[in-house]
């Protein structure tokens, strides 16, 4: 059950990132009505910025590209899995392609990114799984043909070009990450915005009855932010009342104001204030001040009667 809480939050997780540099296409359905990619990505924006805002996500994301997450360790299985998919998307890519008959344009054809938090040697090596140089650790490609890597999260480098990949990983991995992601400046446009899918990840746990001790230690983590997150909006919600409260005494002083000047200038003008004219002073102050205020100099005592008594 958790696994699926895990999947979803990997995948809206993705999608928040991603969203302002191309197109995101979550769950997109292959061919087979049984299967379906998780997070289908086409960049619009430049490599450059994809690299400067998400460093190694957005390396990954600088052309078309299929993630494929996982909360636990992948299996040889899953990893057919994916790859099977990734050919459907291509071929459906390529057979739209020739349906425009256009066989000058060039086909940009989706490279797959399988994310784990580890894989094992005999794994890496039965699908012939290398590291390249200029990629660092933790990134293994699969033969050229197959446009395949497997990112072993947990090997990645503990730097800032790492983080958004680390933020996927488990356990110490994972808390590290999330260690990061709170010392980033406030301002950081990407801090609240992880953080706030993490609070939810966080409430969809709570309810399920049956967490591991990953889960568990996961919640310990989060339950400080959650905290944090509750004063902070604990505090707003005090801000927000004391100007309501500031803006309500105004208003109701003004109004008593208003309330004031009319009864002293019926007094002023007819020397005492009878239960009669005192009927009279909500419909007057039904007029701005400034009328109000003329026609209780103008009008006689049958005229006001006449005027506002109906009323």
């Amino acid at each position: 059950m958790t696994r699926f809480i895990h999947d979803q939050f990997a995948k809206d997780y993705l999608e928040e990132l991603l969203t302002p540099y191309g197109q995101v296409k979550p769950a997109q359905k292959v061919l087979s009505e049984t299967r379906e990619i998780d997070v289908l990505f086409i960049p619009n924006a430049s490599p450059e910025t994809l690299s400067q805002d998400l460093g190694l996500l957005g390396k990954l994301g600088e052309t078309s590209a299929i993630f494929e997450p996982f909360r636990n360790p992948v299996d040889p299985d899953e990893i057919c899995s994916c790859l099977l998919k990734a050919l459907e998307v291509r071929e459906s890519i390529q057979r739209q392609a020739k349906r425009k008959n256009a066989p000058n344009e060039p086909i940009s054809l989706p490279y797959l990114w399988i994310l784990t938090p580890t894989a094992s040697t005999s794994i890496l090596e039965g699908f012939h799984a290398i590291l390249e140089e200029n990629w660092g650790g933790g990134v293994y490609f699969l033969p050229y043909y197959l446009r395949t890597a497997i990112v072993v999260i947990h090997q990645l480098p503990k730097t800032p070009e790492t983080l958004w990949l680390r933020i996927l990983g488990r356990k110490k991995v994972q808390q590290q990450a999330i260690d990061e992601l709170e010392a980033l400046p406030a301002d950081n446009v990407w801090r609240e915005r992880i953080l706030e899918l993490f609070y939810q990840l966080q409430e969809n746990l709570n309810v399920n009855q049956t967490l591991d001790a990953d889960d568990r230690e996961l919640i310990m983590r989060l339950q400080p932010l959650w905290q944090e997150k509750l004063a902070q909006v604990e505090q707003q919600g005090i801000q927000q009342g004391i100007q309501q409260g500031i803006q309500q005494g105004i208003q109701q002083g003004m109004e008593q104001g208003e309330r004031l000047v009319v009864e002293n200038l019926l007094r002023a003008k007819f020397g005492e204030l009878d239960p009669e004219l005192s009927a009279l002073i909500d419909s007057i102050l039904t007029l701005p001040p400034e009328e109000f205020a003329f026609l209780l100099l103008q009008l006689s005592r049958e005229e006001l009667l006449r005027r506002f008594g109906n009323q």
